[in-house]
């Protein structure tokens, strides 16, 4: 009769659709095989007892519009329910489930003809998780709690059509040499870098002191950036590692056209184009162009 046991006896929790292995999340124009593969862990109240069933649902996403042309995105809609006796038990006695869906099915499903994807294209794959006391549980019901480390619940994918690039290609040690002028000038400077295999095939990563000319002190941050059919597309929200006291100094896309460009067979060099204080912490954004040569 303590308070402590009358909120633990009307406590109501959630459900986690956890990602156990995203196997494949990439879409390689002309390989046809590709597809979308994921491992899927219900955790809930009851260990998994209280799963009822699982919806999929596909849609499309037309990143690469051309100027005057057709906008071919299609709406989300039911793909598939898997009930819970389709589920197997993990090694934690939690149900587990593989999605697989081969680009030839998003293609039917959607109707989006094959010779209209380009790189940056994406389909959309996300969960409803249903509960047999009728709850249903999907990506707007997330927080960041669940969305990284251990529970890594997203609910929510998009695999990426990508033009692919070799594990062996845009890598090793490059120099950058600045194009044009940033906020202080130098971004990071004449400086060699390291270049690995980012979280996807086609992403690359460095680290670099950013504004190294002042002497702060601050230590190398991570660069991340992808390679999209000749084209380089570079994530928002990438921390420099140094702040003018609104919030940080963050790294992110131009939204002018002149992106970075590459060529598939040749990595001797390339360049990338990217916003500087994209999120106006130091007076606004300015777009810097980077040329990357290998060494």
């Amino acid at each position: 009769e303590e308070i402590f046991d009358q909120i633990r006896d009307a406590e109501q929790r959630g459900a986690i659709l956890r990602t156990v292995n995203l196997i494949s999340n990439e879409l390689p124009i002309g390989v046809a095989d590709a597809g979308f593969t994921v491992e899927l862990e219900v955790q809930d109240q009851q260990d998994g007892d209280l799963l009822s069933e699982l919806d999929v649902f596909v849609g499309f996403n037309d990143n690469t519009v051309p100027d005057g042309g057709t906008d071919l995105d299609v709406a989300e809609s039911l793909f598939s329910t898997i009930p819970a006796s389709a589920f197997t038990t993990g090694e934690f006695g939690l149900p587990r489930t593989m999605v697989d869906i081969p680009l030839s099915e998003f293609l039917s499903f959607t109707g989006v003809q094959e010779a209209d994807l380009f790189g940056g294209d994406q389909f959309t794959v996300r969960f409803d998780l249903k509960l047999t006391d009728g709850r249903v549980f999907s990506n707007d019901d997330n927080s960041g709690t669940i969305t990284g480390s251990y529970f890594s619940s997203p609910f929510l994918y998009t695999p990426t059509v990508i033009c692919p690039v070799g594990e062996d290609q845009f890598v090793g040690m490059y120099m950058i040499e600045q194009l044009s002028s940033g906020n202080f000038g130098d971004v990071w400077g004449d400086v060699m870098v390291e270049l690995s295999i980012g979280e996807t095939s086609t992403q690359r990563v460095f680290s670099a002191v950013y504004l190294p000319q002042f002497g702060i002190g601050n230590g190398p941050a991570e660069f991340a950036f992808d390679f999209i059919c000749e084209s380089i597309e570079v994530p928002g929200g990438q921390g420099a590692g140094l702040t003018c006291g609104n919030g940080g100094i963050f790294l992110g896309p131009v939204t002018s056209i002149d992106k970075g460009t590459y060529d598939p067979f040749d990595d001797s060099v390339f360049t990338i184009a990217f916003s500087e204080d994209e999120t106006v912490d130091c007076g606004g954004p300015a777009e810097v162009t980077v040329r990357m040569t290998k060494q």
